[in-house]
């Protein structure tokens, strides 16, 4: 009888008591359907703690999290919206997260607290044309803007390590960083420190060694850098997502004399890249009309992926593409002296061509293509083609004026834009190539040069010298 009526009592204590809160600590089994927590532990999530630390302010969050759906993330976001105690409870473990933990952006999961949702310098958000709230969202759009997978994983590089250096080095959203921070960022990226934190060898960037840059950065490097995020807050200050850019006018010791001993009619990646972006912005920024951007654009990223000559371009049209037995695609030319031949059409060529093509209002599909139709349209007629003289005037009115654009954050460069003229995409084709490892025999046959030898001087200069001066010592 004692028995039962202590029994009694416990259940009538447990039924009038609140209900046990979730502790940061907890093993999410406790408090998460087993079926959600099988796939979180399988992902390293072990705790309520991990859990609130990686889930991110921004929409599909769980698609990086292998086996977890939509269901399950409605699920776990409707749990955390039940006890936001949890979320505060958090802010010291992410506090400590971020000293410790090198994650790339593709799995980058901001705190709330540095995510740019209310950076001290965003702009109204009534005026921002973008369409996000947060710094990552805002990113990932300037990213979309490049086609290229090589533009993006260079631009993304560049976004990803000034983000990372943010948060642990200044606890700072991306939009809250000021011209100080932009100055200590150069300084950084001379020697990142600790070492420890932020270098290591080559790895995967599913590995947990991996560490954001491999080795101290060269002056051209870091003018480099500095340049795409200059370029990148250019941007963002364009769609009035901040109102300021932190990186304007920030100089680089030595990369000057480095810039001033290029001697090819080349541009490097990274001023190429700068190039590009502001290509970008022609329509809303710099008053050109839609056809007119769209079409110099294309002429960019066409001849930059092909190595055409003027004349080359101007003449080609759709007849010209061919599909091979291997399903390559080719461009038939005329070349000098009215030699014939073909060149490749790289993906960055074919995918400028079907975005151009549906922007001038024609078919994609080439069964439906009129094989006359110029590959560079005019604007007053789709079909109809541009003269290499007018092609010629387009493409030195855009450096011209990248040139006035960029000329106090980069005068090296301004002054390389107002020399410039429309073969330096030829010379910057091949010698990016080569850069990247395309055998010297592939270019050659690619630009239709005669000579191996010609093909050569687009080698970098310092490969040129070692060669001299091995060759010179190991002789006969």
């Amino acid at each position: 009888m004692h028995h039962a009526r202590a029994t009694t009592q416990a259940v009538e204590l447990l039924r009038i008591m609140p209900a046990p809160a979730p502790q940061i600590g907890d093993d999410i089994a406790h408090w998460l359907p087993n079926r959600a927590a099988r796939t979180l532990h399988a992902a390293g999530i072990r705790t309520l703690a991990d859990l609130t630390v990686r889930i991110p302010r921004r929409r599909q969050w769980w698609t990086v999290i292998p086996g977890l759906g939509p269901a399950s993330a409605g699920r776990i976001e409707a749990f955390f919206a039940a006890h936001p105690a949890l979320t505060e409870r958090a802010r010291a473990l992410i506090i400590a997260d971020r000293q410790s933990v090198m994650t790339p952006w593709e799995q980058l999961r901001l705190p709330h607290e540095v995510d740019g949702s209310a950076g001290a310098f965003r702009a109204p958000v009534s005026a921002c044309i973008l369409g996000v709230d947060n710094d990552y969202d805002a990113i990932q759009a300037w990213l979309a803007l490049h086609e290229s997978p090589a533009t993006q994983r260079a631009y993304r590089k560049e976004a990803e390590r000034l983000i990372l250096w943010g948060i642990v080095a200044r606890g700072k959203a991306l939009s809250s960083l000021t011209t100080r921070d932009a100055t200590d960022y150069r300084a950084f990226l001379r020697r990142p420190t600790p070492r420890e934190r932020w270098v290591g060898p080559p790895r995967p960037r599913t590995s947990p060694d991996w560490r954001p840059f491999v080795d101290n950065l060269s002056a051209r490097s870091i003018a480099h850098a500095l340049a795409v995020l200059s370029a990148m807050f250019r941007w963002l200050v364009e769609q009035r997502y901040v109102v300021a850019n932190p990186f304007s006018g920030i100089k680089v010791r030595g990369s000057k004399r480095a810039m001033a001993l290029e001697t090819s009619h080349a541009f490097t990646e990274g001023e190429w890249m700068l190039t590009r972006t502001i290509a970008n912005g022609l329509e809303w920024s710099y008053g050109w009309q839609a056809p007119a951007a769209q079409r110099l654009r294309f002429m960019l990223d066409f001849g930059y992926a092909t190595g055409l000559r003027i004349s080359e371009l101007a003449d080609a049209t759709l007849r010209s593409i061919e599909v091979d037995a291997a399903g390559d695609h080719w461009l038939h030319v005329v070349g000098k002296g009215g030699k014939p031949a073909r060149v490749t059409l790289t993906p960055l060529a074919r995918a400028a061509l079907d975005r151009y093509l549906q922007e001038r209002g024609l078919p994609v599909s080439r069964a439906h293509w009129n094989p006359t139709t110029s590959l560079i349209g005019s604007l007053d007629d789709a079909d109809a083609g541009i003269k290499p003289l007018r092609l010629w005037e387009v493409m030195r009115r855009f450096f011209r004026l990248v040139a006035q654009i960029i000329e106090n954050d980069h005068p090296v460069l301004a002054e390389k834009l107002h020399r410039a003229s429309p073969h330096w995409m030829r010379h910057t084709h091949a010698t990016h190539a080569i850069a990247r490892g395309v055998e010297l025999s592939a270019v050659r046959d690619n630009l239709r040069h005669a000579s191996i030898s010609t093909t050569s001087i687009y080698l970098h200069t310092d490969d040129v010298k070692r060669a001299r001066q091995f060759g010179q010592t190991f002789t006969d």
